[in-house]
């Protein structure tokens, strides 16, 4: 059974107006690559429940650690997994952990992320389109 939608929900499709219009080279300039989750690791320490994720973006941008909101998903679930991600918008720092990119996904009504993935299996590191 599907989860009932939150009327007024921040992430509620009906209820959220679209973002305004940017410029063609301000998308452009977003790296966003496919990669493949090669570790998962708990992460306490965060406020809501999250895992940290290295991904393995492959011989250009290497490995890279980040922390991910989606403790819906199993650790088993996630490994092997092909994943979109935003590769440069530089490092921020999460309750004393360095994430270094932005995986991406969609957001259910209630809030929680569903991982965004290129329906075949791409090449470690290719652009995003």
């Amino acid at each position: 059974m599907a989860d009932p939608v939150i009327e007024g929900s921040p992430h509620d499709p009906e209820a959220l107006p679209p973002k305004p219009e940017v410029d063609p080279a301000t998308f452009a300039a977003l790296d966003l690559r496919v990669g493949e989750v090669v570790d998962v690791v708990p992460f306490p320490e965060a406020r809501r429940p999250a895992w940290k994720l290295a991904v393995d973006f492959g011989p250009h941008l290497g490995v890279r650690w980040t922390s991910a909101q989606i403790a819906e998903y199993a650790a088993e679930e996630l490994r092997g997994r092909q994943v979109v991600a935003v590769t440069n918008l530089g490092r921020k720092r999460i309750a004393g952990f360095v994430s270094e990119f932005l995986v991406l996904g969609g957001l259910e009504p209630d809030g929680r992320v569903r991982l965004l993935a290129p329906d075949t299996t791409l090449p470690l590191g290719a652009p995003v389109a």
